[in-house]
């Protein structure tokens, strides 16, 4: 099955963006077709320096390689290199009322914590991700639970699309990890963590050791003693449990059995030891990628070069469909 997933190069990526989207990607990439992007036209939907851009789309890229991505098993590569992106995300305003836009869950939430910033851009945002999908004619799309309502504001495009004009685009189905679908901040369990909004409560995947330790020992626990998975009586254990879980590969029953009868610390101690050694793999492979940067840029042009390729064939598709030349 042909997947489509991309994730925005506005900086240093976290645990929750790792354990949401690029831990799946390289099981993925195992058995389905895979294609993945750095959205950089996303991006610049909401503030942003045209200096910090290019650094933070290398930095992504070299993420993307450092956590297991296989350019020879999927197709990586810059959004904003393949025009098609903008064509069709263009095309695909021309038949969708505004209304749908207006509506998203992400436009209102965006527009609320950048006031100074609502732009044509944040609100058209649906319909670059739809074009971002559409174009590969994907049939798998894994996100986050926060961008269900997108993908199904896709299907709905390629509905339309398809009954005005003629069969041309697969109905996408979301994928969401069974659990974790929203990696909780330390410091305030009861919001998504983030980088920009909590760096405290926020554990970066190329974190030191040191930062690691000092972040979980520092993680907000809840009253009492007893170490169970309840998010809503015990969020900042649950939070804890489910990282562990992740990370081990242990069910959280399993966990919550092994540490009956001890304290939340020597869980912390526990899941630190086993962040440093899962990270540890990712820090070595980033650091020796950093030192690799034309290899890191022939990965991508390699990869623009065969999302073209379809990308152009399905644009000559809904070019005639549409009565375009």
């Amino acid at each position: 099955m042909r997947v489509f997933s991309g994730i925005r190069p506005t900086g240093e990526l976290h645990i929750g963006n790792y354990l949401g989207a690029m831990k799946q990607w390289v099981e993925l990439q195992k058995i389905h077709d895979c294609v993945f992007c750095i959205v950089d036209l996303h991006a610049i939907t909401t503030p942003y320096q045209p200096e910090d851009l290019q650094k933070n789309i290398l930095d992504l890229a070299i993420a993307y390689l450092a956590a297991g991505l296989n350019p020879e098993k999927c197709i990586l590569f810059i959004q904003s290199q393949v025009k098609e992106h903008a064509e069709l995300a263009w095309l695909l305003g021309t038949f969708t009322p505004l209304g749908e836009l207006k509506r998203m869950t992400q436009f209102k939430e965006k527009s609320k914590k950048h006031p100074e910033y609502v732009n044509a851009g944040l609100l058209n945002y649906p319909l670059l991700m739809a074009a971002d999908i559409l174009l590969y004619k994907t049939e798998l799309v894994p996100v986050g639970k926060d961008q269900e309502q997108h993908v199904e504001f896709v299907r709905e495009i390629a509905r339309k699309f398809n009954k005005m004009f003629g069969e041309v685009f697969k109905e996408p189905k979301v994928l969401l990890p069974k659990i974790g679908q929203k990696i909780m901040s330390l410091q305030n369990p009861k919001k998504k963590m983030s980088k920009t909004d909590d760096p405290a409560g926020c554990i970066g995947i190329f974190d030191e050791p040191e930062e690691i330790r000092k972040k979980i020992m520092s993680a907000v626990t809840d009253l009492g003693r007893i170490i169970k998975y309840d998010p809503l009586k015990k969020p900042g254990i649950s939070n804890l449990l489910t990282i562990y879980s992740l990370f081990s590969g242990k069910k959280i029953e399993s966990l919550e059995k092994n540490f009956k009868g001890r304290g939340y610390e020597e869980l912390k101690k526990s899941l630190i030891k086993t962040l440093i050694e899962t990270l540890e793999p990712l820090r070595k492979k980033r650091k020796e990628l950093l030192s690799r940067e034309v290899y890191v840029k022939e990965i991508l042009t390699q990869g623009k070069n065969r999302a073209q390729v379809i990308a152009q064939s399905t644009m000559a598709e809904v070019k005639k469909k549409m009565g375009l030349i």
